[in-house]
C-alpha cells in the first residue's frame, strides 16, 4: 500500500485534477454540449495519464533539488520509497500509454499536442528552463494550458479562436497562481538554486508581474465571451475576474506597505477562480 501511494503521489493528482477541470468544459464547448462518450473517455483517461507521466518524469529529473526543499522532501524519491529507475520506467510507460490512447481514439492533432505537452514540460521546462531563467514560470505555462486545446482538438480536429482564447486564460493565470506559491517558498527555491522570480528579483518586480498577468488573465476571459459564449459565462467572468483582481492587488498593496504578504490567499483563490470560470464554460455549452 505504501508503494501504491508513492506511485500515486508521483503523478501529482491535484495537478491532474486541475488540468481536467479545464479540459472537460473545453470538450463540451467544442462539441456544443456533451461530446461523444468515446472521445470524452479517451481524453479524460489519456489526459490524466499524460499529466501523471509528465509529473512522474518531473519528479525523476528534479529528485536532487526535491531533497533540498521542505515542500518536496517528502516526495517518494527523496523519501527513498521508490528507486529513480522505477520512476523513470513508470513515467515513460504512462507517457506511451497516454499517447497511444489518444492516437487510437482521437485524431492526429490531439495526439501530437499530448505528446508535445509531455515533452515540453519535462525536457524544455524541467530539464532546461527551470534552473536557468527566472522566466521559467512564463514558458512553463504553455504545457499547463495545453489541455484546453488538446480537448478542443480531440472534438473538432482543429483549434478555433475561442479555444485559443481559453488557452490564453489558463496560460496567463499560471503566473499569479505560481508566483504566489514561489513567494511562500522563496527560501526553499533559493536553497535549491532554482531562479524563481521572487528569489532573483525584487518584490516590486514580482508585484508588477502578478498585477500584469492577473489583468491579462481577466482580459483574456472577457475576450472569450463574444467568441461564442453566453451570458452565464460573461457574468461569471466579470464577477470572478473582479474578485481575482482584487485579491491580486491586495497582495501587492500589503507587500508595498511592508505587511505580511499572505500569498497563499491569492494561490487558493486563483484555483477557485479558474474552477468557477470553467464551470461557467460547461454550463454555457449545455444551455
Amino acid at each position: 500500500m505504501a508503494v501504491f501511494r508513492a506511485y500515486l503521489a508521483l503523478t501529482k493528482p491535484q495537478i491532474v485534477e486541475l488540468l481536467l477541470v479545464t479540459t472537460v468544459p473545453a470538450l463540451m464547448l467544442a462539441a456544443g454540449g456533451w461530446p461523444d462518450l468515446r472521445i470524452l473517455a479517451s481524453v479524460l483517461v489519456g489526459g490524466a495519464l499524460a499529466g501523471g507521466a509528465a509529473s512522474a518524469l518531473n519528479c525523476y529529473i528534479d529528485r536532487d533539488i526535491d531533497e533540498l526543499m521542505r515542500r518536496t522532501k517528502r516526495r517518494p524519491l527523496p523519501a527513498h520509497t521508490v528507486t529513480p529507475r522505477a520512476v523513470l520506467i513508470f513515467g515513460l510507460t504512462l507517457a506511451v500509454i497516454s499517447v497511444a490512447l489518444m492516437a487510437v481514439f482521437t485524431n492526429w492533432l490531439a495526439t501530437a499536442l499530448t505528446a508535445g505537452a509531455i515533452f515540453y514540460y519535462d525536457v524544455v521546462y524541467t530539464l532546461w528552463l527551470k534552473r536557468r531563467t527566472p522566466a521559467n514560470t512564463f514558458w512553463g505555462g504553455v504545457c499547463g494550458a495545453a489541455p484546453v486545446i488538446i480537448g478542443w482538438a480531440a472534438v473538432t480536429g482543429s483549434v478555433s479562436p475561442l479555444g485559443w482564447a481559453l488557452f490564453a486564460v489558463v496560460f496567463f493565470w499560471q503566473m499569479p497562481h505560481f508566483y504566489a506559491l514561489a513567494i511562500k517558498y522563496k527560501a526553499d527555491y533559493a536553497r535549491a538554486g532554482v531562479p524563481m522570480l521572487p528569489v532573483v528579483r525584487s518584490m516590486a518586480r514580482v508585484n508588477g508581474e502578478i498585477a500584469l498577468y492577473t489583468v491579462l488573465t481577466v482580459a483574456a476571459s472577457l475576450a472569450a465571451w463574444p467568441l461564442g459564449l453566453g451570458p452565464i459565462y460573461g457574468v461569471t467572468a466579470l464577477i470572478t475576474g473582479g474578485l481575482f483582481l482584487g485579491e491580486a492587488f491586495l497582495l501587492v498593496q500589503r507587500t508595498r506597505k511592508g505587511e505580511p504578504a499572505k500569498p497563499m490567499r491569492l494561490f487558493h483563490w486563483s484555483i477557485t477562480y479558474l474552477t468557477i470560470l470553467f464551470i461557467a464554460v460547461a454550463v454555457d455549452a449545455l444551455f
